[in-house]
């Protein structure tokens, strides 16, 4: 069975673990608290989506666009970060995951 999920989804705890998600359109959708472990979000546009309290460990989002979301209280544990786009008004837990990857990513040499 095939569904599709659109822009702005109420998703809230919704069980996507290993879901192929790649590509996906889930700009400003609810995803407080979802279960994304593993899921392939390659790619996938989750510009203004809320992912507070999500379980993203050992996602892929490489190349996912994460401009204005929220992810504080994410777990993003082994989630590969690679070339995902973010901007300042992207969320994040103070020392969290994200956060060390966004300082990293600042620094000037």
């Amino acid at each position: 069975m095939k569904y599709e999920i659109k822009p702005g989804a109420n998703l809230i705890g919704a069980d996507l673990k290993g879901a192929n998600l790649r590509g996906a359109d889930l700009r400003y959708a609810n995803l407080d608290f979802a279960k994304l472990k593993g899921a392939d979000l390659i790619g996938a546009d989750l510009n203004g989506a809320d992912l507070y309290g999500a379980d993203l460990s050992k996602a892929h989002l490489y190349g996912a666009n994460l401009r204005y979301a929220n992810l504080r209280y994410a777990n993003l544990k082994g989630a590969d970060l690679e070339d995902i786009l973010y901007n300042d008004l992207t969320q994040c837990s103070e020392g969290s995951i994200l956060d060390n990857y966004i300082k990293k990513k600042s620094i000037k040499i």
